[in-house]
């Protein structure tokens, strides 16, 4: 069997992939993995499931409570709320692990299904390879009590809402904010919460319908909130995506304010509180370097990751740290969340606006980004990107050209024939420039195709 679980969990098309078949089978080995494998004897283990939206998640939800259930789990079911609210409700629930329903940003036909461990932790490789294990096992078959209950979770989203505006550091009186929720599993929840914590709020993409998540609203689509923020003479916009761990915002002039601006924001927010642990700030190999310009000035470190944020919370756990994240928008509040949470971000962004009466705009400036430029080569041997000594001497050339004022990055991608180069420099010219001419040598020297 080819490995089932990606970078987040197992995603695909709603009845292409992800069907109600394979979401039983996971949920029944889940449940021995994650569930039995894991608890005493004398009792039966517990498990949260929480969807976004889409109309798939209804059918998946109710084979994954099945396979749960059918295999003696007792299911919280949380209804549709965020990834980190279900994250948040596994610890608070102190059960045994979680299940979130949701393919995140992907389009409404994709789906997917993530576990939550123990504390509402992301799963490790073994773990993941151990339910893929699973499957291929016996299922377990209890009989009269010894099945698993499946009860509606009826104060979940209540205990979240209580949650984030409990780390609220400055109410929100006098900010106008507007609120794109993409049409997914924040529409309810991040109103409530940005209404509660005192903000006057404008709320678009929070119809949801099943089929028009993300569909042209959200962290992904920009333009309709940028919009808003100007119709409506807004303070500010933030941008969920369709599980809402991701936040973008933008500025009073509709200018888009990323995750390095955010985390650059709320690191020295953090570090003028104390609460930025060692003055260091986890981000991947992606951010843009002006995030580690910036910072180094602020006596603040980066420590980079590879990409995706599971390898951003490996970084935070390893050495302790408080702040992480990602270009896309996941930013990880160690304090509150073990996950990247678009409400709290968006929610302790807004908090700081709020306690220093500063707009975005001059918030955001702390940090100069540099012009990056981004070239996808295709049709080449991605494994030979790091030891083809032509490729490397190229970079190294690059390199001394751009000096401290850029740099190279060469990505191999993890599932397709393509190295991903990225150049940062002062001036979009010259990166330009250095991008093409690395990306012309990469394509030369390991290109796929058979010389003529």
């Amino acid at each position: 069997m080819s490995k089932l679980f990606g970078t987040d969990g197992v995603r695909g098309l709603a009845n292409g992939l992800i069907t109600a078949e394979l979401s039983l089978q996971l949920a029944q080995a889940a449940a021995v993995v994650l569930g039995h494998n894991a608890v005493d004897g004398n009792r039966r283990p517990t498990a949260v499931i929480a969807r976004d939206p889409r109309i798939s998640g209804e059918f998946i939800a109710a084979a994954v409570e099945a396979g749960l259930a059918s295999s003696g789990v007792d299911v919280y079911d949380a209804g549709v709320l965020p990834t980190p609210a279900a994250a948040f409700l596994v610890a608070d629930l102190d059960a045994d692990f979680g299940v979130m329903i949701s393919a995140s940003h992907n389009p409404a036909p994709d789906n997917g299904i993530k576990f939550l461990a123990r504390g509402g932790n992301k799963l490790s490789d073994a773990l993941e390879d151990a339910i893929e294990d699973e499957m291929a096992s016996a299922r377990l078959r209890p009989v009269a009590g010894d099945v698993g209950r499946i009860q509606r979770f009826a104060d979940a989203e209540d205990r979240y809402v209580v949650h984030l505006l409990q780390t609220l550091p400055h109410r929100l009186e006098g900010l106008k904010v507007v609120l794109d929720c993409a049409h997914g599993a924040a529409s309810g929840c991040s109103p409530e919460v940005f209404k509660n914590a005192g903000a006057d709020i404008v709320v678009i993409g929070a119809d949801p319908d099943g089929v028009n998540i993300n569909d042209g609203y959200g962290s992904t689509h920009l333009g309709k909130l940028q919009a808003a923020v100007l119709e409506h003479g807004a303070d500010l916009g933030i941008a969920h995506d369709g599980d809402a761990d991701r936040c973008l915002a933008v500025d009073h002039e509709g200018t888009i304010v990323d995750g390095d601006q955010i985390m650059a924001v709320m690191a020295l927010a953090m570090k003028d509180a104390g609460k930025l642990k060692e003055d260091t700030l986890v981000a991947t190999v992606m951010s843009n370097l002006g995030l580690k310009i910036a910072l180094r000035e602020a006596g603040i470190t980066v420590k980079e990751t590879g990409v995706g944020d599971r390898y951003v919370l490996e970084g935070m756990r390893d050495g302790d740290f408080s702040l992480g994240g990602e270009q896309s928008g996941h930013v990880i509040f160690a304090e509150y969340a073990t996950t990247g949470d678009g409400v709290l971000t968006g929610l302790q962004l807004a908090a700081r606006m709020a306690a220093t009466g500063k707009s975005l705009k001059e918030l955001a400036a702390v940090m100069t980004k540099l012009p990056q430029v981004l070239i996808n080569v295709t049709g080449v041997d991605r494994t030979a990107a790091s030891s083809d000594e032509g490729v490397q001497e190229a970079v190294r050339e690059a390199e001394a050209v751009l000096g401290e004022t850029g740099r190279v990055l060469l990505r191999p991608s993890g599932t397709e024939p393509v190295v991903r180069v990225m150049v940062e420099a002062a001036d979009t010219d010259t990166a330009q420039r250095i991008a093409e001419e690395l990306a012309a040598t990469v394509q030369d020297r390991l290109s796929l195709e058979p010389v003529a």
